[in-house]
């Protein structure tokens, strides 16, 4: 594993968390809002993230696992890290309070009634989904780095879908703040520090795991990685897709991620 693996790794989980800030823009700073374009992309996100999790990511963590373990013990290892990855997130979900998840579905876009009534707890919600989103961060900060340092393409592939993903949480962040404070300047630095929790998640368990590094470690952490990618998919790209837009949109934007995937992939073969 080279240096420089890691630091495009690295590069792309830093890139892939300030995309925060593209959704705290979107909110200060545009008047006109287009609900459609934002399901597409997150349909979208959610067709690249699914496909390369059971494609190219759960396959290399049972092959990786199946020559370290055998094929059947190796098998065994990568249903059940998967199956932890996505425990680890929904765990996570499932200690944030609902009304306090940006995960959990609510229309932030400007012009929309919640953002329109200056209510003084509107900043409360703000921080609140700073933190909840910085939590959820570590994790997909993980998936990001881990895919960069095992294929940069596919690093780039997946820090694209979590850059895509990460822009409506900025707007969740940055909308209620500066609605409550009349202050873009704060919205957006509370929204930008929210995405940092992605490479500091990176780091962390980069240092954490690296003397740890070896074959079984590599494919427990790919499948887990999986997992994460799968449940942030269907419990999160896709139901805020489906409250953007219309169904059949976020559905295209499913199909048109997973076959643009699978094209970059075969030309990469």
């Amino acid at each position: 594993m080279n240096t420089e693996n890691i630091l495009l790794a690295f590069a792309l989980t830093l890139l892939a968390g300030l995309s925060t800030g593209i959704g705290s823009l979107m909110a200060l700073f545009s008047r006109r809002f287009n609900p459609r374009f934002l399901a597409a992309s997150l349909g979208f996100s959610a067709g690249v993230m699914i496909y390369v999790a059971f494609v190219e990511i759960f396959a290399k963590a049972r092959e990786t696992l199946g020559q370290a373990l055998g094929e059947g013990p190796g098998y065994l290892v990568t249903v059940c890290a998967f199956f932890g990855g996505i425990g680890i997130i929904a765990l996570i979900d499932k200690l944030i309070p609902s009304y306090e998840n940006p995960h959990e579905v609510r229309n932030f876009s400007p012009g929309s009634d919640e953002v329109r009534s200056h209510d003084p707890r509107l900043l409360r919600m703000g921080f609140f989904s700073a933190l909840a989103i910085a939590i959820h961060n570590f994790p997909e900060g993980l998936a990001t780095f881990m895919a960069g340092l095992s294929d940069p393409a596919l690093g780039v592939s997946i820090a694209v879908a979590i850059a895509i993903h990460n822009i409506p949480e900025g707007i969740a962040v940055s909308a209620p703040v500066y609605y409550a404070t009349k202050s873009r300047k704060k919205a957006f630095v509370l929204s930008f520090l929210s995405g940092l929790a992605e490479p500091v998640g990176a780091l962390i368990g980069y240092f954490f795991l690296s003397s740890f590094f070896g074959p079984v470690t590599m494919g427990v952490i790919f499948a887990g990685v999986a997992g994460i990618m799968v449940y942030i998919s269907l419990d999160e790209l896709l139901p805020t897709a489906e409250e953007y837009g219309e169904h059949h949109i976020a559905i295209g934007g499913v199909v048109a991620g997973m076959l643009v995937m699978a094209a970059s992939l075969l030309l990469l073969s």
